[in-house]
Parts: structure tokens; C-alpha cells; sequence
């Protein structure tokens, strides 16, 4: 079995139901499984450490974890129209893994929650792959063969996988939202599969 890294920050819940959306998509092709990896908080003055593990959910990312994955799809909500401080932090980390060329030629996603609908979703997604390219991933996105991405009244994009969480995070995820975050962990998991193919 080939690992799909879903790399993620989540502070009101709403990326981390995403990003199991992507984990199920992932695990419908034959030869790929999800590994569900989150990133610790950050603070303008540390006080106290983060706990060694997440009292719930995914377990810390270890960049073992880059080395390891066959593809990286990582997640974030927004944060004025780009990614949230944590994931930032963890990805300013990686330069030895750039400068080495862990990354390269892996498929790369991105996907995103706002709390509403013109929230920054896209612009969110950009500055997620931004990143990923510069270390040489092969970006994947979706495309309009999907037909959810011409349907959704909710979060959706050819950048990426999306959710409108709503002001209040309380809005469950949409048919569509989760159709579209699945159709974007199985085209990941299928390049990825396809690209190691002998």
C-alpha cells in the first residue's frame, strides 16, 4: 500500500471532516491508503508547548511523513484569502526537504473551508499550492468532468475541494462538498498510483 499524506490544520472542526472526505476518496483506489496528519497551533509568544499528540484526531505531522507519502494533499481553512499560520509554519520547516528534493514529482492538492461563500476560498487554495510547487509536486486539481463543480451552490473549485462552514461553523458538509472532496483524493491517489506504476 502507497500512503496519500492529507496534511491539515483545523481549528473549528470543519477541515478535519473534509479532509476525512478526501481520506475516503483516497481509499477507493485499489493499492492507495490515507494517512490523516495534522499540524500543531502556533502563537505570537510560546508559553506553553503543544501536547506531544492531539488530544483527538490525526496525529502530528513528522517530516518522516514526507519522505514516506506518495502524494501530498494538504489543507487549510482561510485566513484573509490564504492558509492559516500553523500550516505556514510547518511548510517554512521544510527547506531540507526541498533542498533535497523529497517532493519532487509527486501529485500535490490543496483544499479549504471558509465561512462563507466568497470568503477567500480560491485565493486560499493558490497560496496552498504555491508551496507545493516549489518543491516540485505535480499539481492536481479538478476538473470540470466532475459534474458537481458546475452544480454546487456550496464550496467547490478546480483549484481544490471546498466548504462554506458559515459564520457560526456550523453548516454540515454539502452533498457536493463531499462528493467533490472524495472525487479530488481519488484523482490524487490514481496519479499517484499511475506514476509508480513500473
Amino acid at each position: 500500500m502507497a500512503d496519500v499524506l492529507i496534511l491539515y490544520y483545523s481549528r473549528g472542526g470543519a477541515v478535519a471532516q473534509l479532509a476525512r472526505q478526501v481520506a475516503r476518496g483516497v481509499e477507493e483506489i485499489d493499492g492507495m491508503q490515507a494517512r490523516l496528519r495534522t499540524v500543531p497551533p502556533v502563537a505570537p509568544v510560546t508559553t506553553v508547548a503543544a501536547p506531544p499528540e492531539p488530544e483527538d484526531g490525526a496525529p502530528y505531522v513528522q517530516k518522516s511523513d514526507l519522505a514516506q507519502c506518495a502524494a501530498l494533499i494538504v489543507g487549510s481553512p482561510t485566513r484573509f484569502g490564504n492558509m492559516a499560520a500553523p500550516l505556514k509554519h510547518f511548510i517554512d520547516t521544510t527547506a531540507a526537504e526541498w533542498a533535497s528534493g523529497t517532493l519532487i514529482g509527486k501529485p500535490g492538492a490543496a483544499f479549504t473551508s471558509t465561512a462563507t461563500q466568497h470568503g477567500g476560498q480560491e485565493s486560499t487554495l493558490l497560496s496552498m499550492l504555491v508551496p507545493l510547487l516549489h518543491h516540485g509536486l505535480v499539481i492536481v486539481g479538478l476538473p470540470y468532468s466532475e459534474p458537481a463543480l458546475t452544480s454546487t451552490q456550496t464550496g467547490g473549485s478546480p483549484y481544490g475541494a471546498s466548504h462554506v462552514a458559515g459564520p457560526d461553523n456550523d453548516r454540515p458538509l454539502s452533498d457536493d462538498e463531499k462528493t467533490l472532496a472524495r472525487a479530488l483524493g481519488r484523482r490524487v491517489a490514481d496519479i499517484a498510483r499511475r506514476l509508480a506504476a513500473p
